[in-house]
This record gives C-alpha cells, sequence and structure tokens, in this order.
C-alpha cells in the first residue's frame, strides 16, 4: 500500500473487471511527480467530480477539446492532453505517451514557486532567485499554462511539417501533371483538412472562455478555496454544524463571485495563446487557400488541353469530311461499268483529279473560316 497526499493506492491487489485501472501521474506544487495505477472511481473520489466531466477524458470516446470549470478541479481535454488540475495538483492521463512526456517534464520545471526547490542548494537558490522576478499566478494558472502552451506548441509544429511539405508538392504539380502528384497532394489536402478541424476546436473552446467571464471566474480555483475557507473560520462558524457551515461557504463563493469578476489574469492568459492558436489557423487556412488555388489552376490547364484536343477534333472532322468528297468522285469514276464517254477521253483523268482537290481544298478552308469565325477554334 502505498500513501500519497493520505490517499491510498492498492499495488498488489486485484482490481475488479469491471472497474480497469487508468495510468495517471501525479504532479503537486513542488513539482515532484509520482505515477498512479487507479480506477476511474478512485480518482472521482480524489478531485472531487462527476462521472461524466471524467467521460471526457476518457480516449475510447470522442469528444472535442474542452475546458471545464468545477467547484474544485479544471477538467481539460486537448488532443492529447487529458488532465485535471485543481488547486495544489495535476493529475495527467498517459504519461508514457511520446507527446505527453515532454509536457510532463514542463509541468515539472514550471510549477514549483516559492521556497519549493528540488536538487542541489544552487540549482535551487538560482531557480528561486529566477521566480522572484515573476508574477506569481495561482497554480491552477501556471499547469494551464503548461498545457496550453504544450497544445499550441504542438499545433503549430504539426502545421509547420504540413506546409514544409505541401507547398514544394503544390509547385511541382504546378509544373508537371502526374497521377503520383496528384495522388500526393490529394493527401495533403486530407491532411490539411484534418488539422485544421483540430486547431478550430481548440480557438473556438478558448474563444468560448473569453466570452463568457463566468467561465472565467469558474477556472480561479484558489479564490473559490480561499473563499470557502474564510467563511468556514469565521468566528460564528464552530456554533454552526457542518453542514451550515458549507451552505455559508457556498454563499460566500457565490458573493464573492458576484462581487469580484476580476478574470482580467486569466483572460490575458487566454487571450495570448488564442492568438498564437489563430495564427496557426491563419496558416492553415492560407496554405488551404494555396491548395484551392492550385486546384482551379490544374483544373484551368486540364479545361485548355481538354479545349486544344476539340479543336483538334474538329480540324480532323472537317479534313475527313473533304477527303470524303474525293473519295466519292474517285468512287464514281472508278467504276467497272462501260460507259461510251470513258473511250478516247484518257486526258481528263488528270483534270478530275485536279478540279476535285482544288474543290476540297476550298471545303476545307471554309469550314475552318467559319469556325474560326464562329470562335470555335482560337486565333
Amino acid at each position: 500500500m502505498a500513501h500519497v497526499n493520505d490517499y491510498v493506492v492498492a499495488s498488489g491487489e486485484k482490481k475488479k473487471a469491471s472497474q480497469p485501472s487508468w495510468n495517471w501521474v501525479f504532479i503537486d506544487e513542488t513539482g515532484e511527480s509520482k505515477a498512479l495505477d487507479v480506477d476511474k472511481y478512485a480518482v472521482m473520489h480524489r478531485v472531487q467530480i462527476h462521472a461524466r466531466d471524467l467521460r471526457i477524458l476518457d480516449p475510447n470516446l470522442s469528444y472535442p477539446s474542452t475546458i471545464l470549470g468545477r467547484e474544485r478541479a479544471i477538467v481539460l481535454n486537448l488532443e492529447h492532453i487529458k488532465a485535471i488540475i485543481t488547486s495544489d495538483e495535476v493529475l495527467l492521463r498517459d504519461p508514457s505517451n511520446e507527446n505527453v512526456i515532454p509536457v510532463v517534464k514542463e509541468l515539472e520545471r514550471h510549477l514549483p514557486v516559492g521556497d519549493h526547490c528540488q536538487g542541489d542548494g544552487k540549482e535551487c537558490s538560482t531557480h528561486n532567485d529566477a521566480d522572484a522576478g515573476e508574477d506569481e499566478s495561482p497554480f491552477e494558472f501556471r499547469a494551464l499554462e503548461v498545457f496550453l502552451e504544450a497544445i499550441c506548441s504542438f499545433l503549430a509544429a504539426r502545421t509547420t511539417e504540413l506546409e514544409t511539405s505541401a507547398y514544394p508538392a503544390l509547385d511541382e504539380l504546378t509544373s508537371k501533371i502526374s497521377s503520383g502528384n496528384l495522388d500526393r497532394v490529394r493527401k495533403l489536402k486530407s491532411a490539411t483538412t484534418r488539422l485544421t478541424a483540430r486547431v478550430q476546436k481548440v480557438r473556438d473552446e478558448l474563444e468560448h472562455l473569453l466570452e463568457d467571464d463566468d467561465d472565467m471566474a469558474d477556472l480561479y480555483l484558489s479564490r473559490k478555496l480561499s473563499s470557502a475557507s474564510s467563511a468556514c473560520s469565521s468566528p460564528n462558524c464552530y456554533l454552526t454544524s457542518p453542514t451550515i457551515c458549507s451552505k455559508i461557504s457556498g454563499a460566500n463563493v457565490t458573493t464573492v463571485h458576484g462581487d469580484e469578476n476580476d478574470v482580467e489574469q486569466l483572460e490575458m492568459l487566454l487571450e495570448a495563446y488564442y492568438m498564437q492558436i489563430d495564427n496557426t489557423l491563419n496558416k492553415l487556412t492560407t496554405l488551404r487557400e494555396y491548395i484551392d488555388d492550385t486546384d482551379d489552376y490544374i483544373n484551368i490547364q486540364m479545361d485548355n488541353h481538354r479545349n486544344e484536343l476539340i479543336q483538334l477534333e474538329v480540324v480532323l472532322s472537317s479534313g475527313t469530311v473533304c477527303s470524303a468528297f474525293y473519295s466519292l468522285v474517285a468512287g464514281i469514276f472508278g467504276m467497272n461499268i462501260p460507259y461510251t464517254w470513258n473511250d478516247n477521253h484518257g486526258y481528263m483523268f488528270k483534270w478530275v483529279c485536279i478540279v476535285t482537290g482544288v474543290i476540297c481544298v476550298i471545303w476545307l478552308v471554309f469550314i475552318m473560316s467559319h469556325a474560326r469565325f464562329k470562335g470555335l477554334l482560337g486565333s
């Protein structure tokens, strides 16, 4: 049995088949991380959230990017980052994921503030001196900032990789239209669509929070906790029962929440990453427009080739019609039927060939001139 903050983690007991364990990493305000292997009911009891909130973090279910503020926790689902933030600890799912490992390291580095130190005295002193000049924001905001920075950087990196491979492929397609280049651009277009949808979901969630001050106020866990503590620590609180005291705490939280409404600190934090994710979305939009422009250019080029083939078909059809007249004359005079006018008129052969050829040429010139006059042939 291992004890973590008065919480018992069973390491040797068999877990029920109906309650599969989840892999979590626990990071406290000192930056120390510990691996946890617990079921969802233990997590719900630890952070005091409902099952519907924890279901958002289930990887087997498809949920959009979400940041939910609850009474004592923030439930965060941003792509591969699935975490629960309280006023003094962070629970992060699937710590063995290659995309989550850097996030854990960043949390261990950024969460400690003030007198908390790790390592030798020199590193601790340097770390404290550096943090002394920084704005000491609440614990939940420091954790939230790490998560937002991680997801924005992750999506920006994926966008840069896509741009690096997309623009040369599009330029190559415009210079040479082939089935291989077309298939390559098709895959890049699908990847752009999927990545744009992922970035759009994160951007919409940040925009939703920025538009609602009440939702932002729900993310102030430390403020709500301090308000509740001050309510229960009043001189008259010992005269009442715990139930009444909890009601007073809730009323006090509501009063503070309604009176202060100071969300400027969180608003500035969200606006910074909203601008960053919006810039990433603009890059993807520009890339999508470039793909659409290339698609339009290819279609125009293909239409031009089809028009040239149609013009060639018109020329060949006109020549076929004219040669058919020449064949008709040759067929008439080539019949093996005795006629009296065939005798002693051998000199007429060359004149028949010449006149018929001239008529065919004049007919062809007339057809081509008429087609050009009607705009059926290019200039």
